[in-house]
C-alpha cells in the first residue's frame, strides 16, 4: 500500500532525528580517533577535525611501550572473560527454572529478584559485605556482586517461556531429564538471546570502573577503564612516556585519545559479529506485560 503524505512526513522526520542522534554518538568517536593519529603540532594548534593531520603511529607506539596499558588490557580480558562465563551460567541456571510453569514458588522468586531492580543497599553496604567475606583485592569482588543482572535474567526467562511447551513435553516423554533438556533443546534454540546477553555482560565487565576502584588495592590489578580514567584525569602517565633522549613529541590530548581508542577497540571489533542477534534477542526475550 502506498504511504500517505502524513506517513512520508513522519518517516522523514523520524529518519532525520535518528540520523542526528547517531551522529552525536559517532562524531565524537571519530574525532577522538583523529586526535590519536595526529601529530603533536596539529593537536596543540587545534587543527584536528574528523580526519588526522600529520598522520603518525608514534602516540600508540609510546603508549603501548611506556605505560601499564598492556597489563591493564590483560586484566580487562581476564575480568571480562571469566565474568561473562560465570554470569551467563548463573543467569541460565536462574532463568530456566523460573520459566518452567511447574516450578514451585516461581512467582515469589521472580518478585524477589525484581525487587532488587527498585532498591539496593548502595556502595557502603556493598563495600562492607565484600570486605567481610575477605574478597578485597581479588577479582571475585568484581564477579560475585554483579553475577546476575535481574534485567538480563528476565529477558532470558521470557525467551525460554516462548519455546513451545509441546516440544519440551515430548522430550520428557522420551526420557529426557531437565539437565539434558536445557543443554540439548532449550539452549540451542536460544542462541539469539544468549549472544545478546553475552554482549551485555561483556560490555558491563569491560567497562567496570567503580567496583575495580573500590575493591582493588593494587594498581597492578587495575583494568583499562580505571587506567584510562587516571590518564584522562592527570598528567602523571604522560610524564612516564618521556624517557631521557626520546625525540618523540607527545601531547597529553593525543595520549588520552590513544588510550580511549585502545579501550574501545575490542568492543567495536566484537559488536559486528553479534549485532545480527541483538534486536531479535531483545525483542523476542522482552518482558511481556
Amino acid at each position: 500500500m502506498k504511504p500517505t503524505r502524513g506517513e512520508k512526513l513522519f518517516y522523514g522526520f523520524t529518519y532525520t532525528l535518528l540520523t542526528l542522534i547517531a551522529l552525536t554518538c559517532l562524531l565524537p568517536l571519530i574525532h577522538v580517533g583523529a586526535l590519536s593519529f595526529s601529530g603533536a603540532h596539529a593537536i596543540t594548534s587545534g587543527d584536528i577535525g574528523m580526519w588526522p593531520v600529520d598522520f603518525t603511529w608514534d602516540t600508540y607506539r609510546e603508549v603501548l611501550k611506556g605505560t601499564r596499558i598492556i597489563q591493564s588490557f590483560l586484566n580487562s580480558v581476564v575480568i571480562t572473560g571469566v565474568g561473562v562465563v560465570l554470569s551467563m551460567l548463573a543467569t541460565i541456571l536462574a532463568a530456566y527454572p523460573l520459566s518452567r510453569r511447574s516450578f514451585y514458588a516461581r512467582r515469589f522468586f521472580t518478585l524477589a529478584m525484581v525487587f532488587t531492580l527498585l532498591f539496593n543497599g548502595g556502595i557502603i553496604p556493598a563495600f562492607l559485605v565484600v570486605k567481610g567475606f575477605g574478597l578485597m583485592d581479588s577479582y571475585a569482588a568484581i564477579w560475585l556482586p554483579a553475577l546476575v543482572s535481574t534485567y538480563n535474567m528476565l529477558v532470558m526467562r521470557t525467551y525460554f517461556e516462548r519455546i513451545p511447551q509441546e516440544l519440551l513435553e515430548a522430550a520428557h516423554m522420551d526420557g529426557c531429564n531437565e539437565w539434558r533438556l536445557l543443554g540439548q533443546i532449550v539452549l540451542p534454540l536460544s542462541m539469539p538471546v544468549l549472544a545478546t546477553l553475552t554482549l551485555f555482560y561483556g560490555v558491563s565487565y569491560w567497562n567496570s570502573f567503580m567496583n575495580v576502584l573500590l575493591f582493588m588495592n593494587s594498581t597492578d590489578s587495575y583494568n583499562m577503564a580505571v587506567l584510562v580514567q587516571q590518564m584522562v584525569q592527570n598528567q602523571q602517565l604522560l610524564g612516564e612516556l618521556r624517557a631521557p633522549g626520546d625525540n618523540v613529541q607527545l601531547v597529553a590530548e593525543g595520549v588520552k585519545a590513544a588510550a580511549i581508542v585502545l579501550m574501545m577497540l575490542p568492543m567495536l571489533v566484537v559488536y559486528p559479529f553479534v549485532q545480527r542477534f541483538f534486536v531479535r534477542g531483545v525483542m523476542l526475550g522482552a518482558v511481556k506485560g
